[in-house]
């Protein structure tokens, strides 16, 4: 079983910056495929970015491309969502998610393990 916490998120103006993490249990961490998911009110939830296991490839939203960069730190068991250029649209509670395998997957049902989320809210 792996356990997932993500921190980091909050209040922000919109053009700011946050960056979120997501602190996993387990040492097979290197072995796992991360995303980040968000979903905001009344909406479905959406996937943001992920990883691959080595950290070799990554998968971004259209929505968030050029603005948010992921990455991971093994040696930390953590998995970053790095946001710049906030906007009101990306106020949304952010999930980080685990997949057993390797391979980066962008639909959440690839992914096994869920953290229980981080409000991010960025204001006008």
């Amino acid at each position: 079983q792996v356990q997932l916490v993500e921190s980091g998120g909050g209040l922000v103006q919109a053009g700011g910056s946050l960056r979120l993490s997501c602190a996993a249990s387990g040492r097979t961490f290197s072995r796992y495929a991360m995303g980040w998911f968000r979903q905001a009110p009344g909406k479905e939830r959406e996937f943001v970015a992920a990883i691959s296991g080595t950290g070799g490839i990554t998968y971004y939203s259209d929505s968030v491309k050029g603005r948010f960069t992921i990455s991971r730190d093994d040696l930390k068991n953590t998995v970053y969502l790095q946001m710049f250029s906030l906007k009101p649209v990306d106020t949304a509670v952010y999930y980080c998610a685990a997949r057993r395998v390797g391979f980066a997957e962008i639909t959440d049902s690839s992914y096994d393990y869920w953290g229980q989320g981080t409000q991010v809210t960025v204001s006008s």
